[in-house]
């Protein structure tokens, strides 16, 4: 058995993994399982970048979320208020047991499903305002139709969205002055959901904050910081996942023809392209960290108690060990991808991402029948980031 990390490029994340994270992915695999190396910002961490150990990973109860079992940290602290922490990705069980099963009543199946009439009309109300050609898809319609349903569902006025989507982006900038940036547009955020955490509390009304608040008040299932941390989340960790899952398959549609004219004609579902968008361009491409509990092995290595593990979902999802023809983007393969998680941290918010998307492909495709990339697909810029992948924009035509 291997003691040490497979031999590994002298950088792994660089500008090379963020432009085409699946070749350089493909790389790492083919290198080793596992990858010691450090990241951005100075902290040594362990890459997994094989299907089976990825799987078993996210599954392993001795990879902890909680960021008090980390042994190193980075050159740079974190700019979330302490208030803002007390969340499910930075959670064990039972506390993280506790709180999951008390938000996951909102995004049960049944009920997501009861939201697909107020989707579908915000969908429509976007498309209806697209006048101009050639359209950013992205912001015409993946980000505020997200916005608009998360908004709705956890009670947030109309006024504020704006808000909320400006404090969101400037969140998920990559810009030299982001972590300042970030750090005011989350203060700015804290102070808006203490305010109308206060102003529910005294006028409840039929949404999910509501209903955490008086699960705070009269069940005492919850601290003060867990609500606010929880309602943080909600909006924030949705974001990305539902965003720029509409976003990418929508692309991967535009890209395939012959599958975007099966869909039409009724042959492949959506949502068979929705689970294969998830494997072939997750809108993820990590895992959220992870710190050994105790000495362990991944993949033949040995991970040092207090180590910091970043497990890759996108590198996972391209295993030619577990999925035949990897590369190529085939709707109708069995749906077995890690695209949004697996085990305890499975993304709560999956069935809404799902319907968001399933509503948003099948009214673009329904509307605009000639719909098509307006620029060279060699021209689409991604968003410079290690943890997700997401377009910057998505021009099109019709």
């Amino acid at each position: 058995m291997s003691t040490g990390p497979a031999a590994s490029p002298a950088v792994l994340f660089d500008g090379s993994l963020m432009a085409d994270p699946h070749s350089a992915y493909a790389r790492l695999r083919e290198a080793g399982p596992v990858h010691r190396t450090t990241t951005p910002d100075g902290a040594p961490v362990w890459l997994v970048t094989r299907y089976d150990d990825v799987r078993a990973a996210l599954a392993d109860p001795r990879l902890s979320l909680d960021k008090a079992n980390a042994h190193t940290t980075g050159r740079h602290q974190s700019s979330m208020p302490p208030e803002l922490d007390a969340h499910l990705l930075n959670m064990d069980p039972p506390d993280h047991t506790r709180l999951r099963r008390l938000v996951a009543k909102a995004f049960t199946p049944r009920r997501i499903e009861g939201l697909r009439r107020q989707i579908q009309r915000h969908t429509d109300e976007l498309l209806d305002a697209v006048t101009g050609r050639p359209t950013d898809l992205m912001r015409a319609l993946a980000n505020p139709l997200f916005m608009a349903v998360i908004s709705e569902l956890l009670g947030i006025p109309a006024d504020a969205r704006h808000d909320f989507r400006a404090w969101t982006n400037t969140l998920l900038a990559s810009a030299p002055n982001a972590a300042m940036d970030s750090r005011t547009a989350m203060r700015e955020m804290h102070r808006y959901l203490v305010g109308i955490i206060a102003a529910k509390r005294a006028e409840p009304t039929d949404d999910l904050l509501t209903a955490m608040i008086q699960a705070r008040d009269a069940q005492d299932s919850l601290s003060e910081p867990e609500l606010l941390a929880m309602a943080f989340l909600i909006l924030f960790a949705g974001y990305d996942n539902t965003v720029n899952l509409i976003g990418n398959a929508t692309l991967a549609l535009l890209l395939h023809p012959e599958v975007m004219t099966a869909v039409r004609a009724g042959h492949t579902p959506i949502r068979a392209v929705l689970e294969e968008t998830l494997r072939w361009n997750a809108p993820f491409t990590l895992g959220v960290r992870r710190f050994a509990l105790e000495e362990l092995t991944i993949g033949g290595t040995t991970i040092p108690t207090g180590s910091r593990v970043w497990v890759s979902l996108v590198s996972a999802n391209r295993d030619g060990a577990h999925f035949e023809e990897p590369d190529r983007f085939h709707p109708e393969r069995v749906p077995a991808h890690v695209g949004l998680g697996h085990g305890i941290h499975y993304c709560l918010g999956a069935p809404l991402a799902r319907l968001e998307g399933e509503i948003a492909l099948a009214t673009l495709l329904r509307r605009f029948p000639a719909l098509h990339l307006a620029v060279p697909a060699d021209e689409l810029a991604w968003e410079p980031s290690l943890h997700k992948r997401g377009l910057k924009e998505l021009p099109v035509a019709w």
